[in-house]
């Protein structure tokens, strides 16, 4: 079994240009969404959770703009990030490795340190799909999330930049690129490159 996430966090015009290092900047975790697969890559559960940010509990019209995402819909259904992370955690509890299109576990780190909590994920091994994305598309940059269904032919599952339907392209795009079983060869390819980060 293998988990395959997308998360959204806060953000405004030009902070991904500068990492997030403008006055008062952090890019807070807002939405984590993962699906949890079987040996043959099929879908066999979902998470989709909302986080209320605490540094800047406003969201920014940038953000609301590319996700969808709202400050009623945060202020409503967000949870506490420790408690998303541990429900996380638990999701992915067991898993061969925690797959992401990029360095997601980066802003695990980022906001673990911000919040000054325990991480619950601390040991499992995530590992980037980016490079073998850009390989399978010969790309030679990064496949954003929101455009692989349109770099391997399928139909997007939902709004693009939302944490889910993200999850759910990237779960796609790996049926699409890798033969039958041989999830376990990138796996293995993945834990020997520098793509990982246990």
């Amino acid at each position: 079994m293998i988990v395959v996430f997308d998360m959204e966090w806060t953000s405004w015009p030009g902070a991904q240009d500068r990492n997030w290092s403008g006055p008062g900047e952090h890019p807070e975790i807002i939405q984590i969404g993962a699906v949890r697969l079987d040996a043959d890559l099929r879908e066999i559960a979902s998470l989709d959770r909302l986080v209320k940010p605490k540094v800047n509990p406003l969201l920014s019209d940038f953000i609301i703009g590319l996700t969808g995402i709202t400050q009623d819909r945060v202020d409503r259904d967000g949870i506490d990030i420790a408690e998303a992370l541990a429900e996380f955690a638990t999701f992915a509890s067991g898993a061969r490795a925690v797959l992401a299109n990029g360095r997601d576990h980066d802003i695990i780190a980022r906001n673990v340190a911000l919040h000054g909590i325990a991480n619950p994920m601390a040991g499992m091994t995530f590992a980037s799909v980016s490079a073998h994305f850009r390989h399978a598309a010969r790309r030679s940059t990064h496949v954003v999330s929101s455009t692989l269904p349109a770099v391997f032919g399928f139909e997007l599952s939902g709004r693009a930049h939302d944490g889910l339907a993200d999850a759910r392209a990237i779960a796609e795009a790996l049926r699409r690129t890798i033969s039958r079983g041989g999830i376990s060869a990138l796996i293995a390819a993945l834990t020997n490159s520098d793509e990982v980060c246990a």
